[in-house]
């Protein structure tokens, strides 16, 4: 059986599983590892060759990642403690835990809108806010904030280009390398300000 690319599995799984991968990311640890940004903007890019109705497919997105915080909201505040008691396993790995907590430590209520566009920090942010209380209100608040500018902004983006460029399909690979690029080189800069922070470099090396 051929492999899927990814926009031919996008089409295969249609606005189901477009919203179900949505939401799982944004808010269920065990959905850290979907494509996430790439996803969205090659279902914005298929909207502007009329696979998807735009219209349908930006709202219904932006809809999924703001539900999907606050599932994750909801769970960090009714049991999301547990998980800092959980060993690792093949779906969960304390340091992503970890990872989300400095974050959402050093930027504070701005991590929910942040954090939307961070692999992994994504996933857990909703929860740790949960795990620490903040105010549901002012959560919600910024969690529409972030589902607007990362779930509308992004797939609108895809079908922006889409119907601007001509044949930008053609260099969708690299579009998806430079957003993992662009999505990635922040995870690495906060790993590596909080190995300062931790300890430095070690004197030794």
């Amino acid at each position: 059986m051929p492999e899927l690319s990814l926009p031919d599995l996008i089409q295969f799984v249609g606005y189901p599983g477009l919203f179900t991968a949505v939401f799982l990311e944004s808010g269920v640890f065990f959905g850290f590892f979907l494509p996430g940004a790439s996803m969205l903007f090659t279902a914005g890019l298929l909207a502007s060759q009329g696979i998807f109705n735009e219209w349908i497919l930006i709202p219904l997105v932006t809809i999924a990642a703001i539900l999907g915080d606050s599932a994750g909201y909801w769970f960090g505040a009714k049991v999301g403690y547990r998980l800092f008691l959980r060993p690792d396993s093949r779906f969960f790995r304390q340091e992503h835990l970890k990872r989300a907590k400095d974050f959402y430590e050093h930027h504070g209520v701005l991590a929910i809108v942040l954090a939307r566009f961070l692999p992994v920090v994504r996933t857990f942010a909703p929860i740790v806010a949960g795990v620490v209380r903040m105010k549901y209100h002012t959560f919600l608040m910024y969690n529409i904030v972030g589902a607007l500018l990362w779930g509308a902004g992004v797939t609108f983006l895809g079908f922006y280009l889409g119907e601007k460029v001509p044949d930008v399909d053609k260099y969708l690979t690299p579009i998806i390398l430079l957003i993992i690029a662009a999505t990635t080189i922040p995870v690495i800069r906060e790993y590596m300000r909080q190995n300062r922070k931790n300890g430095g470099p070690n004197p030794s090396v």
